[in-house]
């Protein structure tokens, strides 16, 4: 049995773009009659067949979104998709959610799975391989083809689409200036998400808040790895050793797991050490004592992010700017930290 052809296959060997192999095949007047025959001609050639819940792409009338999540794991991943979904709904839009696992390849194959007319646009965070590696071609790729992309929270400033952030390295500043105020002097900095870009983002929040108030860091008391196993190897000993007062982490496992440690090393909390974590799971507010947190309002970022994808398929203009919206986070204050 032969393959079907997809549009975007027929579209790179006629050496034209999806839109006008579309078009060609929905007879559509905009294109001329030796260039609709022979890319009709060619599509039964291939076998191609066209999608059964895809129409073509000027009508964008799936109303069916792509969302692609890198670890639904996340409780951040799973709130922001309880934005999307709730918006979605509201306005008549289906939901079809994929999960990366943090693979380019997956990334890749579920990009093109979809784009071919199953879905009209993608919400979707950046896969960590992607991101390590930084390769973009794909989402360029997709977006060339026609089908629009809002990036959030892990987003490429060389992708040009719309994108959903929260405020990342300001609400790192805000946190570290936190635990300065409430009379901080040694602040341990760690993070097992060291290759992401929200990252680099908090990391780069503190030493600018620890420069701004003429604190040195001392860099052992910085903990710094790509992932959760190295982290682990890292920071066994690491509070006895050390002898931190305050902790600001940049991810949910380091929170965490700093807390614990904290705990098991006899450190009275927060009167010997109090900890800041970019994280606001279930965990942060369960633990006793519970964690101070920077909530990054997941919902919130769904919901605006559905929105500016609706606002997109359905808007008449030939041009869209593309614009970026950062959501502001708020530094919770619970029991593992100081009163101010």
């Amino acid at each position: 049995m032969k393959s079907k052809a997809t549009l975007k296959q027929i579209a790179k060997e006629l050496g034209v773009s999806v839109s006008t192999v579309s078009k060609a095949l929905n007879d559509s007047p905009e294109i001329s009659e030796p260039t609709k025959i022979k890319i009709q001609e060619y599509a039964k050639l291939k076998n191609y067949k066209p999608n059964s819940i895809g129409l073509n792409l000027k009508n964008r009338s799936t109303r069916t979104i792509g969302v692609i999540i890198p670890n639904i794991l996340n409780s951040f991943f799973a709130k922001v998709f309880t934005g999307i979904e709730k918006v979605a709904d509201e306005k008549g839009y289906k939901v079809i959610t994929c999960i990366s696992n943090e693979s380019l390849e997956k990334e890749i194959n579920m990009l093109e799975m979809l784009s071919n007319g199953t879905i009209d646009g993608f919400i979707l965070s950046i896969s960590e391989e992607a991101q390590k590696l930084q390769q973009y071609g794909h989402f360029k790729s997709i977006i060339n083809d026609g089908t629009p992309i809002v990036m959030f929270d892990r987003i490429a400033d060389e992708i040009n689409c719309d994108k959903v952030i929260v405020d990342d390295l300001d609400s790192a500043v805000n946190a570290t200036e936190h635990l300065l105020k409430t009379g901080c002097k040694k602040i341990a900095l760690l993070s097992s998400i060291d290759n992401l870009s929200v990252g680099k983002l908090r990391a780069q929040g503190f030493y600018e808040a620890m420069k701004k108030h003429n604190v040195t860091v001392d860099d052992s008391l910085v903990i710094l790895t790509e992932n959760s196993e190295d982290f682990n190897d890292k920071i066994g000993g690491f509070f006895i050793k050390n002898k931190p007062d305050g902790v600001f982490a940049l991810d949910e496992h380091a929170s965490v797991t700093a807390m614990k440690l904290g705990i098991q090393n006899g450190y009275k909390i927060p009167q010997e050490l109090s900890l800041i974590g970019f994280a606001d799971g279930v965990w942060s507010r369960r633990m006793t004592p519970s964690l101070s947190t920077v909530s990054q309002h997941g919902p919130e970022i769904g919901e605006v992010a559905t929105k500016m994808l609706i606002e997109k398929l359905e808007s008449k203009d030939e041009v869209y700017t593309h614009r970026t919206t950062v959501i502001k986070t708020e530094l919770r204050q619970r029991d593992s930290t100081k009163k101010l």
